[in-house]
């Protein structure tokens, strides 16, 4: 009898024409040689080239919206817009599940472009210097890929463009508005200017922090400053608040736990010789654990209302949570992360496949990674020659090209594996 099912099933587990792990091979080798195809090349350089000039601000993404509509509209894919605003979520394959989705970022920075090239930022004061023009590249690259082999796909591929990603929290938006509802993984990618161009890079369980901001306003009584006496001095109260904070991680948290409170703003005063009536100082909190980034929220308000009291002030703390902050913890789910790094280990070779260290950076994927199996890889770009060495929202920043092929193969390569074998175990399922 048990034999009986070895041989029904033996089909479905491992397909026809040859075994399941050559014919990823085949396929991974197939999708990245069509992506490295000149003209292929061509397009998707001149798709992130047009976005790239004409930076956009999250949830101000119109014209990025509109030109990603306009491709898919070229590809005969249809789409869902707009979700949140300017997102765009594309759709490929039956309809039915599984269902996996593949993420890109669109937004730009408020930074001014210093690289001279040809296609530097026509806006001033707006550059994409996180590299999401070419994440829109690279996902509108898969999407030709995908829409080509849609007859193949078992399943459905979403292809979600997403706005707001820089402090926006645009993911927590697109969740919010149902439009991934019956999504069963996402793989997100971003271009990381630490690994060498034909590389990619991850890990398993936690990669990037929660984080959260904070703005409080300390208000006091001002007056001349020859009469402190007669005031009540927001300055004083603020930095003392601000030497205050700097001790909950260095003796609040335990030392082998990842914790940090940075002040990186303090706004007020108009005069040397006035003590003003308020004061604003905001800064970011960070850990990688939910426990570890409420203690810190819980403290980070305690701390600035006492000190404010002790000086004869009063303070009012904002962690500004009508924009979706804090942001949880990133965590790449660790059965995702395992069937991507062998898709990438056939497709870029094993030995250019890296772990990825852990940092106290964050990205808002992390809501997509709290709902629902979620996994990030980046792709490298790093190549000295070309200057695309410099880090992520440097107005130097620069990318590297020649990755674009690898960015939309793979994101190709997994979806397409993923259906296979998610529709291979509900087939499985089925006949017992």
């Amino acid at each position: 009898m048990e034999l009986m099912w070895v041989l029904l099933l033996w089909p479905l587990l491992c397909g026809t024409g040859g075994s399941g792990i050559e014919m990823e091979e085949r396929l991974s080798r197939e999708l990245l040689e069509s992506a490295r195809e000149r003209e292929f090349f061509k397009w998707m350089k001149g798709v992130r080239r047009k976005i790239h000039q004409h930076p956009e601000l999250g949830f101000e993404e119109h014209k990025t919206s509109q030109l990603i509509r306009a491709e898919l509209d070229s590809l005969e894919i249809g789409y869902q817009w707009p979700v949140a605003k300017t997102g765009v979520v594309a759709s490929i394959g039956s309809g039915a599940q599984p269902t996996f989705a593949l993420r890109a970022d669109m937004d730009a920075l408020p930074l001014q472009e210093l690289v001279d090239w040809e296609y530097k930022s026509k806006i001033d004061g707006k550059m994409h210097a996180c590299g999401h023009d070419s994440h829109v590249a690279m996902l509108l690259g898969a999407a030709k890929l995908l829409q080509a082999r849609r007859g193949m796909l078992k399943g459905t591929v979403k292809l979600v463009f997403q706005p707001g990603e820089e402090g926006y929290a645009g993911a927590y938006h697109m969740l919010k508005e149902g439009a991934l509802e019956d999504v069963k993984g996402m793989l997100g990618l971003h271009v990381i200017p630490t690994v060498p161009t034909g590389g990619i890079a991850s890990r398993a369980g936690p990669l990037l922090a929660g984080v959260g901001l904070f703005s409080a306003t300390i208000r006091g009584k001002g007056g001349h400053a020859a009469n402190p006496h007669m005031t009540k001095d927001p300055v004083l109260a603020a930095s003392f608040a601000i030497l205050a904070l700097q001790q909950i991680v260095s003796r609040e948290i335990d030392p082998l736990e990842a914790g940090v409170v940075t002040v990186g703003l303090v706004d007020g005063g108009q005069a040397r010789n006035v003590i003003p009536e308020s004061l604003e100082i905001g800064g970011t909190f960070r850990s990688l654990s939910s426990q570890g980034l409420l203690y810190l929220q819980h403290r980070i308000k305690e701390v600035i209302e006492t000190q404010a009291s002790v000086h004869g002030c009063e303070a009012a703390v904002d962690f500004m949570e009508e924009r979706g902050m804090p942001h949880p913890v990133m965590v790449n789910d660790e059965t995702l992360y395992e069937h991507a790094n062998k898709v990438g280990e056939i497709l870029v070779g094993e030995p250019n496949v890296e772990l990825l260290p852990i940092t106290m950076g964050a990205e808002d994927f992390s809501f997509y990674t709290k709902k629902f199996p979620a996994v990030m890889f980046t792709v490298g770009i790093k190549n000295e020659t070309l200057k695309s060495d410099y880090a992520l929202h440097s107005p130097y920043f620069f990318v590297d090209e020649e990755a674009f092929p690898i960015g939309a193969a793979f994101y190709a390569a997994v979806a397409i594996s993923y259906l296979d074998r998610h529709a291979v175990e509900s087939e499985t399922h089925s006949i017992l």
